[in-house]
């Protein structure tokens, strides 16, 4: 015990020494700084600098709010001591400046057009960054004082009342729209073309444009404007990315519309935006990556127009086209991504993938899916497979595109377990053996791949792969009708995924399974028999006849299946088990003649074999 208190008092002795080492510092400070009456008296300075700046604006406010007439020697120093407050910031100042009454006063000043204008538009101008004071502004007929002056022939003015106008009607649809409505739109266009070096009077009119460019009467005033090789100018002289990014908003929100998205390509605007991808790559600036980003996405969607698609493709030649070519071989994965994406737009139609197989576009999508098979981009993958897939859909280039190896090359995204990839490659492989017999036959016996479309045939989370791969399935049948696929396929266990793709709710998927079931049974019925049996087959081809409400066309391929099946005489007890015939007489009174006929020639060829 005597040991413990002989620690806390020395503990507490230090404590004490730590205390007076402390007030030793804080004299040395003390030194140095203004003695303690000053200091005080600097605060009250302080205070006094700010309430006397409270008084200057009250007075200021008041002078104006009592005024009776714009006499602009009385009220121009009122006006400078209130934009002074807006300019520092005082707290609240535009919010005195509304409760002072004096808004309808500045509408008044607008209106005469007097030489106190220029000077209540930045006034405006300046308190309308607060956005609670922006209703008021509105209310107090601001705007519409304002719009007049956007004409002026003064730039200081025109800066003044375009920043007034563009903060106060910020996120403002239904002011924006009246805006528009008054012919704002030409009048900006105006602006940038009268003083396009005038660069933050641009900067205005551009912010403006911005913030209407997504209203479709906006979109509609400007294609009366040209205003494609304005923007154009103004994306070449862009100071910096900020700018540039407006302009690319601007013609992204405007690219949307279809008269807008073809003037934009007859005035040059993708060649423009492809200029400034070819000055941008290489570099590492987020600013400038971003910039890329948005320009050739802008691009791509330009393609979505039929006429401008054609004109940047230019048979093959086009500059747009050529530098697309080079963004597959780009490093950067956005340009990978959008190269393979504008492939696939300039890919719809026969002419242009004819055109580009000619032009050895293929290996360039090859190498660039291989690039991204192993933890690659999925959307790179995903983009690549459809501009091959697009590619493949004329019969003459399925041909050079599998004597050229296309199949085996992007089997290597077989491994892939990304849903989207798997999609578009079980597309792919079947658009490639589409009407091509050899193509499906190799397919058809490749184990590896078979085992891989099982796999997803039973995707229980994913319904597009599920189907797709179903699909890939029946198309390996009808295009090979081969002995060997169709063994190949039942020993796989794919029968069954045929089945019940027999029962899908699209009618497309149904026909395709039913047609590659008959094609399966007419070749070989005995690998057929069993799978048909363990998955009921035949109960759900009498459902399909009897539903009233099921597809004439479904009903047909059916009866396609179940003629196959009475001519091979094979399974004629299981279809009899199932009173086929009572279907079939119903379907022989059927008011499509097509219908009634093959139930009709079904039943004799029962009738005869029993």
């Amino acid at each position: 015990m005597h040991a413990q208190r002989e620690r806390e008092r020395e503990r507490e002795r230090e404590r004490e020494r730590e205390r007076e080492r402390e007030r030793e510092r804080e004299r040395e400070r003390g030194r140095e700084r203004v003695p303690a009456i000053e200091a005080g008296s600097l605060q009250r300075v302080h205070r006094a600098a700010a309430m006397t700046d409270v008084d200057s604006l009250n007075e200021a406010l008041k002078a104006i709010s009592v005024s009776t007439e714009l006499i602009e020697e009385e009220l121009k120093p009122h006006l400078d001591t209130v934009l002074t407050a807006l300019l520092e910031k005082k707290t609240d100042a535009a919010v005195e400046v509304v409760r002072s009454g004096i808004l309808p006063t500045l509408a008044q000043a607008l209106q005469s057009r007097s030489s106190l204008s220029c000077q209540v538009a930045l006034v405006v101008a300046e308190m309308a960054r607060e956005a609670s004071v922006r209703e008021p502004c509105i209310e107090a007929g601001l705007v519409k004082a304002l719009v007049p002056h956007l004409n002026s022939g003064d730039q200081e003015m025109l800066l003044n009342t375009g920043r007034a106008i563009g903060r106060i009607c910020f996120d403002n649809t239904q002011q924006q729209d009246q805006l528009v409505q008054s012919g704002v739109i030409p009048r900006l266009v105006s602006i940038m073309k009268e003083y396009p070096d005038n660069d933050p009077l641009v900067n205005v009119c551009l912010l403006a444009l911005c913030n209407l460019a997504d209203l479709d009467c906006a979109r509609e005033a400007l294609v009366e404007q040209d205003v494609a090789d304005t923007l154009i100018l103004q994306l070449k002289r862009a100071p910096d990315a900020e700018r540039r990014h407006v302009i690319l908003e601007i013609l992204g929100s405007l690219g949307e519309s279809d008269a807008l998205k073809l003037q934009f390509t007859e005035s040059g605007v993708p060649e423009a935006l492809s200029l400034m991808i070819r000055d941008l790559q290489g570099h590492s600036d987020p600013h400038d990556l971003c910039s890329i980003k948005i320009a050739s996405n802008l691009i791509v969607s330009l393609l979505l127009g039929d006429e401008s698609m054609q004109k940047c493709f230019g048979e093959g030649s086009g500059e747009v086209y050529q530098d697309i070519l080079s963004w597959l071989q780009s490093s950067n994965t956005q340009l990978q991504l959008s190269g393979a994406l504008a492939i696939a737009n300039f890919a719809r139609n026969d002419s242009n993938c004819v055109k580009m197989l000619d032009l050895g576009v293929v290996p360039h999508i090859l190498t660039l899916l291989e690039k991204h098979v192993d933890e690659g981009d999925v959307s790179v993958q995903h983009a690549g497979l459809s501009a091959l897939r697009n590619l493949a859909i004329p019969a003459t280039n399925k041909v050079r595109m599998l004597e050229d190896g296309v199949t085996e090359r992007i089997k290597t995204l077989l491994r892939t377990d990304m849903p989207p990839v798997q999609f578009k490659l079980l597309g792919t492989l079947r658009m490639m053996v589409d009407g091509q017999e050899g193509a499906a036959l190799k397919l058809g016996r490749d184990a590896v791949l078979l085992a891989r479309i099982m796999e997803w045939c039973g995707a229980k989370d994913h319904a597009g792969v599920r189907g797709e791969a179903s699909r890939l399935l029946a198309a390996l049948i009808r295009h090979s009708r081969s002995p060997e696929v169709v063994r190949a396929v039942a020993r796989a266990d794919g029968v069954r995924h045929l089945i019940t793709m027999a029962t899908s709710e699209h009618v497309i998927m149904q026909n395709e399974a039913l047609v590659a079931l008959a094609i399966a049974s007419a070749i070989d019925i005995e690998s057929m028999r069993d799978p048909f049996s363990e998955a009921k087959l035949l109960p759900t081809l009498k459902n399909m006849l009897d539903d009233p409400v099921g597809a004439v066309e479904v009903k047909f391929s059916a009866l396609g299946l179940i003629c196959t099946l009475a001519n091979s005489g094979v399974m004629r007890d299981e279809l009899n088990s199932v009173n086929i015939k009572e279907s079939l007489n119903k379907l022989a009174d059927h008011s499509s003649s097509k219908l009634a006929t093959q139930a009709s020639s079904i039943l004799t060829t029962l009738s005869d074999t029993s």
